[in-house]
């Protein structure tokens, strides 16, 4: 049986994959330490699991609106509301399965062949071929990391061509945790007006920033932004409900009825327990939520510092998101590589730690690690590398 073109031309989420590996290595009885998944390892907080349990009980197993459950959107507008001020209605929402799921049904509801979408560099691994599966071409900035891996409206303006439909924005940032100002957003926001530029905002990192750093959505910055804004978001990393799958869009009402009306051919609806489950998210306490945003932060600082010691790591100190996002070019040189990704292979098979190759993320000299673990793990983890390290300079 062949295999249509369109997915065979898809490069595989290398966040899963190296994943995967790690953990078939672990089920082989290898004593593997992976750094690689994107999901926190809290459970979900007690009472969404409650609300969960419950609507099952009173028989909440049925089919929902494709669009979400009117009760679900007016959760997620009053969290617009108080947290960032934003005013929008029931129809100008859609739930979806995840947020990845979200953009998926954004760009097949907005894209045509050709269209040409910019993706910042370094990206989150499904960006570009989300993109290619709609019929669009991704066009690469590269995020200097002089810049903090952030674009410049410079570099959007020379990108822009007749072609160009969307601009993805991630701030937080996955795989470097690095935010966008609000002056840095309002100067982008004015390339992508005077283009008109659909703005694809994925801000599913917004809860998690550290230190001094605060999220801002470029949606809430003016009127006119808002209109040209596609907001991505959900409760998987805010909540550590990455398995119920539960993500929506804001923005457009006439792009929201579009993939409203294509969902409605796909998945029907989101899962009708895991959107109770959202409710209870939004509604309920928040002190669970903070709990994990410190334990992050605290556990940032320490693996950080550890991690940057390494000889031939250099890494800008990310303000948001549960990833570190090092230069390791040195390291690999230092250690006999000739790129990072052999690097980063010889790290798993070797020191048995699982880490995410940059390449995936448009940046080869790069690796991602995940600090979504214990303090344990991740002091166990930085001692391995440092070894790895040590021993093969000395050799």
């Amino acid at each position: 049986m062949q295999i249509s073109k369109r997915v065979s031309a898809l490069t595989p989420s290398s966040t899963l994959e190296i994943t995967a590996k790690a953990k078939a290595l672990k089920a082989a009885g290898h004593d593997v330490i992976g750094l690689g998944a994107g999901e926190p390892d809290f459970n979900t907080p007690e009472h969404i699991i409650e609300a969960a349990y419950k609507s099952l009980v009173e028989g909440h197993t049925k089919y929902t609106p494709s669009g979400g459950l009117p009760e679900l959107k007016k959760s997620i507008i009053r969290k617009f509301k108080d947290d960032q001020g934003l005013d929008y209605s029931s129809d100008e929402i859609i739930v979806c399965s995840g947020a990845k799921h979200a953009l998926y049904t954004l760009f097949q509801a907005t894209l045509n062949e050709n269209d040409e979408v910019i993706i910042p560099t370094p990206f989150w691994v499904s960006y570009p071929e989300q993109v290619k599966l709609a019929g669009g071409i991704p066009i690469y900035i590269e995020g200097k990391e002089e810049n903090s891996f952030k674009i410049t409206p410079e570099q959007i303006e020379a990108s822009v061509s007749g072609n160009t439909k969307a601009i993805i924005v991630n701030s937080p940032s996955n795989p470097t945790g690095v935010l966008y100002t609000e002056e840095e957003l309002k100067a982008i926001g004015e390339v992508c007006i005077k283009h008109d530029l659909l703005i694809v905002s994925d801000e599913i990192y917004e809860k998690l920033t550290y230190g001094q750093a605060k999220h801002v959505s470029i949606a809430e910055i003016s009127d006119e932004l808002k209109k040209q804004t596609m907001i991505i978001n959900g409760v998987s990393k805010s909540h550590s409900m990455t398995g119920w799958r539960i993500g929506y869009a804001a923005g457009n009402v006439q792009i929201i009825k579009a993939m409203t009306n294509l969902a409605s051919h796909s998945t029907s609806n989101p899962t009708t327990v895991s959107q109770y489950a959202a409710i209870a998210a939004y509604n309920g306490p928040q002190e669970p939520l903070e709990k994990m945003r410190a334990a992050f932060e605290e556990r940032l600082n320490s693996f950080y510092e550890k991690l940057t010691a390494i000889q031939g790591f250099t890494c800008i100190k990310p303000e948001g998101a549960f990833y570190v996002f090092p230069n390791v070019k040195e390291a690999a040189k230092l250690t006999g590589f000739t790129s990072v990704d052999d690097f980063a292979k010889a790290l798993l098979e070797e020191a048995n730690v699982a880490v995410v190759p940059g390449s995936g993320f448009g940046s080869p000299d790069n690796i991602r690690l995940s600090y979504a673990t214990s303090p344990d793990i991740l002091d166990e983890a930085v001692e391995r590398i440092a070894r790895f390290v040590k021993a093969r300079v000395h050799n």
